[in-house]
């Protein structure tokens, strides 16, 4: 890698350590009406006080949130929450942080996209609220790391709720069928696929979120992480896009194409988990907060066939294809509301007894809580977070992302040939890199 050690790769191991003793779309999953009721105890307002909380719904994030609106709202207080998808809280989160004051007061936020709004001075520093509320809500206990994580030059702005990573989750009747073991590299992935298909039950069985619009991205991040190489050498302030291993992971991700259903940059999350409901995928390799969701009975006739492995890595290396996420909540710079009201909601939220309760849900930050006995896919999140690629905590990397996206998809479609895209790649990320040039 360009750097030989990053904030999440040391997030990787502490989070795997706990482990070992003892983390995206409309609709929620978690009914509101099942969240904890947790302390609370915020102040009475002088007056009326109204809460806008923007976080996207899945069952990783919701049980956080709807614990937060149903603890905290109380006489004076009212949190309001209205059901989004993620594309939609990406967008209302850019126009709520644009101008002087914003709509929302507390918003769900994300390791990749912090730094960016951090370093654009539009999100709170909490330090200082973190230092005064500590003994209160016990936030010594949330993983140091993952703090790290959602800080940016030395100050954090993001308080972790939970840290999310690939996981492979497959039907383990059908592999003991056909004495298939989970793949460990994108060949065996390709190999495995063939031997279902030809089977003949199923004929494309392999699922993973490749939504033109949004997930295709972090696919493509994942694959080149897994090759060892980063979108950025942060040394030399110089994109990667003209190595050859740029291209080598589009085509290891188009060579998985014939394996997945032909409107597969159509799908997000939740469409890849509908195909593994539905029995028409056998395999697929999505963010672990939509694991559970495979084991209710009520969503799946398969859900006891189910079985989770790490994802597999690209070609053979120990770090795997994989993202890992670190999620929590910031507070506007320009929300209007008492700071110290807002961010008392939050860590209510990420309590000791509401990250108990997230689980197996979610991945929970505070150290000590997930094990194996309380998560059907902890000790698959344990070898996947501690074989994720490091992160690139730097303000350029979603800008870069988000401006290459559109290339991506046509590369990985066959809209373009790969030399031609890495080749816009390269000069869109030299342009956005040239802004950060001292």
């Amino acid at each position: 890698m360009s750097r030989s050690a990053t904030a999440l790769r040391t997030v990787a191991v502490a989070l795997a350590a706990a482990l070992a003793v003892s983390a995206c779309g409309a609709g929620s999953r978690v009914p509101a009406q099942s969240a904890a009721q947790v302390a609370c105890d915020l102040p009475a307002p002088p007056e009326p006080v109204t809460v806008n909380v923007l976080a996207y719904n899945s069952s990783a994030v919701d049980p956080f949130t709807n614990t937060m609106v149903k603890s905290c709202t109380k006489d004076g207080i009212a949190l309001n929450h209205e059901p989004i998808d993620f594309a939609g809280q990406v967008q209302k989160t850019t126009a709520t942080l644009a101008g002087g004051s914003g709509t929302y007061d507390i918003l769900e936020t994300y390791s990749f996209a912090l730094p960016q709004y951090a370093a654009q001075q539009k999100l709170q520093p909490l330090d200082d609220l973190v230092a005064q509320f500590d003994q209160e809500y016990g936030l010594s206990e949330i993983n140091a790391d993952m703090r790290q994580a959602l800080s940016y030059d030395g100050k954090l702005y993001g308080l972790p709720m939970q840290a999310q990573m690939y996981v492979l989750a497959y039907r383990k009747d059908v592999f003991d069928a056909l004495g298939l073991a989970p793949p460990t590299t994108f060949a065996e992935l390709r190999d495995v696929s063939a031997a279902i298909r030809q089977a003949g039950e199923i004929e494309r069985p392999l699922a993973m979120p490749l939504l033109a619009s949004s997930d295709i991205a972090t696919a493509y991040d994942a694959a080149l992480g897994s090759l060892g190489v980063d979108y950025v050498d942060a040394a030399t302030m110089r994109p990667n896009f003209d190595r050859p291993e740029a291209a080598q992971a589009f085509e290891e991700l188009r060579a998985l194409l014939p394996f997945m259903d032909p409107q597969v940059t159509t799908f997000d999350q939740p469409r890849v988990q509908q195909q593994m409901y539905n029995g028409s995928a056998a395999m697929a390799i999505m963010f672990s907060g939509r694991m559970n969701d495979l084991t209710q009975p009520s969503n799946s006739q398969f859900a006891d066939r189910f079985a989770f492995a790490p994802p597999p890595s690209v070609a053979g290396g120990d770090t795997l294809y994989n993202v890992l996420s670190v999620d929590g909540w910031s507070i506007p710079a320009n929300a209007e509301n008492d700071p110290a009201l807002l961010f008392e909601m939050i860590a209510s939220s990420v309590s000791a007894d509401a990250s108990r309760a997230a689980v197996p849900a979610a991945y929970p930050a505070r150290d000590g809580i997930v094990t194996a006995d309380s998560s059907p896919y902890a000790e698959a999140a344990q070898e996947s977070i501690g074989k994720a690629p490091p992160a690139e905590p730097y303000p350029w990397t979603a800008r870069i992302s988000n401006d290459t996206r559109a290339v991506v998809a046509d590369v990985i479609t066959g809209g373009i040939p790969v030399a031609e895209g890495t080749a816009r790649m390269q000069e869109i990320a030299t342009q956005i890199l040239a802004e950060y040039q001292p």
